[in-house]
């Protein structure tokens, strides 16, 4: 692949939805330095970007991705230690970027969404898959591991599949991605899919932006924290925070005298 191909697509929608759209359907979205640096920069400009409220993260063609790309991984083996942490941090960095993006993730996979790409979902706030998707942590495969996407796939399945998964790159269903929490919901196929993703833009429509903002946040500030003075204190910072804020105000008032908030979308 050449830097000038455009392997990630950004397609902006009406009511402030954006779609992060891996492009290269021909390689099954496979994974290379390329496509890492351009989803990067894609989700900081979607991060930066004051009209975009929610983010669709989706792949052109049959398969969400297929992992690394094999043309890379053969450079990779050719290149220095060093040479070689430089890429991970690079792709450490673009799990970083998607978890803690700024605005509500939703992901869709369908096909295969194998070794990276399980980190990709594991980093999304809400994950739909089709009912044929299928997942795979491959690396040891190759003799290698899942590294840099450890920590987001961890959180997501937790530790007892990772030590199963991590070790035997078993293929896992979609239903299985789902007892296991890595999905939320499973769709028929790609059109039930398309459906469902568009009832939850229509369900988050109706939500402060600010506010789920702050909530995402807010899971991240209380996650594994043990519930003492500090985690405490610190919640009932963040309520009074967003009490007094001009959305916190305006979601009240809206509430009390029975009208929609100005950031709910007027009916068509």
């Amino acid at each position: 692949m050449t830097d000038q191909e455009t392997a990630v697509l950004l397609n902006r929608r009406a009511n402030g939805v954006t779609d992060v759209v891996l492009n290269r359907p021909d390689k099954r979205n496979a994974f290379d330095d390329v496509i890492i640096q351009q989803l990067i920069a894609a989700l900081e400009e979607v991060d930066a970007d004051n009209n975009t409220h929610i983010v669709i993260l989706r792949s052109e063609g049959k398969h969400f991705s297929a992992g690394a790309d094999l043309g890379w991984m053969r450079r990779m083996a050719d290149n220095s230690r060093q040479e070689n942490l430089n890429d991970s941090r690079e792709l450490a960095r673009l799990m970083n970027v998607l978890n803690h993006l700024s605005k509500p993730v939703i992901g869709l996979v369908q096909g295969a969404a194998f070794g990276g790409a399980v980190g990709l979902a594991a980093c999304c706030d809400i994950v739909l898959a089709t009912e044929t998707s299928s997942f795979c942590l491959s690396e040891v495969k190759l003799g290698l591991i899942p590294a840099v996407i450890s920590p987001y796939v961890v959180r997501a399945i937790g530790e007892r599949q990772a030590r199963r998964y991590f070790i035997t790159a078993e293929v896992f269903t979609a239903r299985q991605a789902q007892q296991f929490g890595l999905v939320h919901d499973v769709c028929d196929n790609l059109s039930a899919m398309e459906r469902r993703c568009d009832e939850l833009l229509l369900q988050l429509a109706l939500n402060g932006p600010e506010a789920m903002k702050a909530a995402k946040d807010l899971v991240f500030a209380v996650s594994q924290k043990v519930i003492g003075k500090d985690v405490i204190d610190d919640t009932a910072q963040r309520i009074a925070d967003i009490r007094v804020g001009a959305e916190g105000q305006e979601g009240l008032s809206a509430f009390l005298n029975k009208r929609k908030a100005n950031w709910v979308p007027e009916e068509e």
